[in-house]
């Protein structure tokens, strides 16, 4: 997902709690964001119970909560966090793509939804945009919640997923403040159909800095936070 760059010189680093009912995972994800820079993991908890007694004792930033746990799962340790610890944003890091999940978890209070494939310098660096405010969604997910809005019948884009990412990202623009030029149109549209800034970039043979550079100006033109909304927006402005 593209934001702009979190900056890891001088600030703390982003205190993080990985929640996992299996053990050689979740001591794996420790291990990999430990020596990520701007990150550093404060705890770990095999269970929702011990997740929530670690968080109240050492208010982590961020909390990485595996979806499906025995006891107190997934879900309902998000409602529970946020309640408890509402300075800890929570994202979901899981290996279930579904629909249901991704909407139950963001409705639970989490900020975002990764996949445990992602690679460990991209997941900390997920960790840090989560922590300045951007919220993260997988590719896949994007993918899925792009497809429901491009649907012609407008039922469709009230979707589980799509209506959940609504009240996470909060509301649309009704409109842009300034015209986008026909260039940052059709980045617009790729990223609202799922599209990468590596595909993006191939596909309108640019260079990825410079589709970055558009997508800066997107957002900042139409008052949007991240591609979620970017998404959101396109579909609400009929151009996909």
């Amino acid at each position: 997902m593209s934001a702009p760059a979190v900056d890891t010189g001088a600030a703390a680093p982003v205190r993080v709690l990985v929640v996992d009912d299996q053990e050689l995972v979740r001591e794996g994800i420790a291990s990999l964001l430990g020596i990520q820079p701007g990150v550093s993991v404060v705890g770990t908890a095999s269970d929702g119970r011990r997740a929530v007694e670690a968080a109240v004792a050492h208010r982590p930033d961020v909390a990485l909560v595996d979806v499906r746990m025995p006891g107190m799962d997934g879900i309902e340790t998000t409602a529970v966090l946020t309640a408890r610890v509402p300075s800890c944003r929570i994202v979901m890091l899981t290996t279930f793509d579904d629909q249901d999940y991704v909407a139950r978890a963001l409705r639970a209070g989490a900020v975002g939804y990764l996949l445990k494939n992602l690679p460990s310098a991209e997941l900390a660096r997920s960790v840090r945009l989560v922590h300045a405010g951007v919220a993260q969604l997988d590719a896949s997910v994007m993918a899925r919640l792009a497809a429901s809005l491009a649907a012609p019948d407008p039922a469709a884009s009230s979707t589980p997923v799509a209506a959940s990412v609504r009240t996470a990202v909060g509301p649309v623009p009704p409109e842009p403040s300034q015209n986008l030029t026909g260039r940052e149109v059709d980045v617009l549209r790729l990223i609202a159909g799922g599209s990468t800034n590596r595909e993006i970039a191939s596909r309108l043979y640019l260079s990825e800095g410079t589709v970055k550079n558009h997508i800066s100006r997107i957002l900042g033109r139409l008052g949007l936070r991240d591609r979620t909304q970017a998404a959101l927006y396109a579909r609400d402005h009929g151009l996909l």
